[in-house]
């Protein structure tokens, strides 16, 4: 059980990447003062906390709902992520998945509070951390009740890391840069496609076993 747990923790440390959401949170808030940086730093982390805690909990009785099986999201989880990986290993920026687009990038400059939007979403709550919650959550639904409260915990620690990433973000700028931060990023992301493709594998050995 700690072995899925450390799991959780790789998986959504890799997917939300809080050193990946820094140079943002830092280019959005370079005018703002301490307080409001900290205040931002706080509503954002929160709001993407209020969201990954809902789709956690309501995600899966969601695809129960649409009649979709976990090994098809598993399999579908497993590809998304793999695209997810593939931009943060090549350090693509406009993608969508890791990331803003381009018009999103213009829609936050002309925002006064941009906690909800990128921050929070897509940048902390994004595509790969809801795919890779719901994943874990049913994968939890199969061990002890005490798993399930496991991973919640675990994603709490990972939102955690997040904000005190955000907190101390103009300091990490001034010792990472953009090239050490692209570096951490392009780590994450191979583990991330290993991650991605052992989903896929688990996914497909489910089909081929209910077949047989």
């Amino acid at each position: 059980m700690p072995d899925f747990l450390w799991q959780a923790f790789i998986t959504l440390l890799v997917v939300i990447d809080p050193f990946a959401v820094v140079p943002m949170f830092v280019g959005l808030t370079r005018n703002e003062t301490l307080a409001n940086k900290r205040k931002t730093a706080l509503k954002s982390c929160t709001i993407a906390t209020i969201i990954l805690l809902s789709f956690a909990f309501a995600g899966d009785k969601l695809l129960d709902a649409m009649s979709i099986s976990e090994p098809a999201f598993r399999i579908a989880g497993g590809f998304l992520l793999l695209l997810t990986a593939i931009d943060m290993v090549m350090a693509k920026s406009h993608s969508g998945l890791v990331s803003t687009t381009t018009d999103e990038d213009e829609e936050s400059v002309m925002r006064d509070d941009v906690s909800v939007f990128p921050l929070a979403i897509p940048m902390i709550a994004g595509p790969g951390a809801l795919t890779s919650l719901v994943v874990l959550m049913r994968q939890a639904e199969s061990m002890p009740f005490h798993i399930t409260y496991g991973v919640v915990i675990v994603l709490l620690i990972v939102l955690v890391l997040t904000y005190i990433s955000l907190l101390l973000g103009d300091q990490l700028m001034r010792m990472l840069g953009v090239t050490g931060t692209n570096v951490l990023t392009r780590v994450f992301g191979i583990i991330l496609a290993a991650l991605a493709v052992q989903s896929i594998i688990n996914g497909v050995v489910i089909v081929i076993k209910g077949l047989m």
